[in-house]
């Protein structure tokens, strides 16, 4: 049986991984600086990471939500302490997409509405009505496209307001800071702005934190440098470290009901070990104070690289935009120099590392890009 051939691969088959760095199966090390989409959060085979799934595994890997899993009460209270949220329920999924696909079915329970805001150049997945919240219509199917997303301009309040004025919006969902779209951020005034204006017309505000949360941003939530409080918030890529894993913090406004959300692999014994393990090394490696210095710093020096047109980001979610597609010097960066980074569209690099990369770690990948731009 062949593979489904949609995956446009680069010829280097990574075996070996550990903190900021991956190996190839020729021995070749790789500075990682894209962490497989943001998906490591705390470094690659962290030790603590692997004791924890390897003595879970060894009692119990599975079992269903038909029964009571202590594990994922222990996650809910961790992360509720450590994110701030700990007044709101949290629901637990193996991705992303599965993550956003259950935050809109919340919000049409709540107001009985099937509207859905988002940004243009919005990625929220690519099932169901998660792919048609996403602004890329070559990835949408026909089946998909069913007439309940509206894509607005980011930070243009005066739009969002005219389509929530309407009285018929379920839900706003929002990424604080874009991935896919190209690392751009949204502005605390209309973060605000938008806040009031699902109160005042009863639309449910979701921040789609899959990719800019889990301390990427220097903050455990990227909406939280903006001031303030969603209904309802998705995770994933970084909650598990590689693990499959996704979950949704919802707010109190909202009763559970019996049946109304369902999984069978989610939040299972093995994916909350992981979950768990990866919040222990957050706090005990302070790895949100960490994105957040090493972070800034990259950006700084990054500014005085004459070649590229802009930076932007926040910690350890940075974007460089340069006047000319970027093909031949991602390819330098990795062929040449051995640094795996990431794209968003033709222009843009994307830096997603581990939330554990060093100042030291920082300035050699400076001292590789230098190379390359030379």
């Amino acid at each position: 049986m062949k593979l489904y051939d949609v995956y446009p691969l680069f010829d280097i088959n990574v075996v070996k991984g550990k903190g900021c760095h991956v190996w190839d199966d020729k021995g070749q090390e790789y500075l990682d600086l894209y962490g497989g989409h943001a998906v490591i959060s705390i470094g690659h085979a962290h030790p603590h990471y692997v004791e924890m799934i390897s003595n879970q595994v060894a009692q119990l890997g599975f079992y269903s939500n038909s029964v009571i899993n202590k594990l994922q009460q222990e996650l809910a209270d961790r992360l509720g302490e450590l994110s701030g949220y700990d007044d709101y329920q949290f629901f637990l999924i193996n991705s992303g997409a599965e993550a956003n696909e259950n935050a809109l079915k919340l919000a049409s329970f709540y107001n009985g509405r099937t509207r859905v805001l988002v940004q243009e150049k919005a990625f929220h997945g690519r099932t169901s009505l998660a792919v048609e919240a996403t602004h890329n219509p070559k990835i949408i199917a026909p089946i998909n496209a069913n007439g309940h997303v509206t894509y607005l301009p980011m930070n243009n309040l005066s739009a969002w307001e005219a389509e929530l004025a309407k009285g018929d919006v379920c839900a706003v969902m929002i990424e604080c800071i874009q991935g896919v779209g190209g690392i751009r951020l949204v502005t605390s005034e209309f973060m605000q702005g938008l806040r009031a204006l699902c109160d005042k017309y009863d639309t449910v505000l979701i921040c789609d934190e899959i990719q800019c949360g889990y301390g990427r941003s220097g903050k455990f939530f990227a909406h939280q440098h903006t001031g303030i409080r969603p209904d309802v918030i998705t995770v994933a890529k970084g909650i598990g470290n590689g693990f499959p894993m996704g979950g949704v913090l919802i707010s109190p406004k909202f009763t559970p009901v019996y049946g109304q959300l369902g999984t069978t692999f989610g939040g299972n014994h093995l994916a909350c070990a992981a979950a768990i393990a990866v919040l222990d090394v957050m706090k005990q490696e302070k790895l949100v104070d960490n994105a957040a210095k090493v972070g800034a710093y990259l950006m700084e020096e990054l500014k005085k690289f004459p070649q590229i047109k802009e930076v932007r980001g926040q910690g350890l979610m940075i974007g460089m935009e340069f006047e000319d597609p970027i093909k031949d010097i991602r390819r330098n960066l990795l062929f040449e120099q051995k640094v795996f980074t990431g794209v968003s569209g033709t222009n843009v690099i994307r830096l997603l590392p581990p939330l554990c990369l060093t100042m030291e770690e920082a300035d050699v990948f400076l001292a590789r890009f230098k190379k390359v731009l030379a």
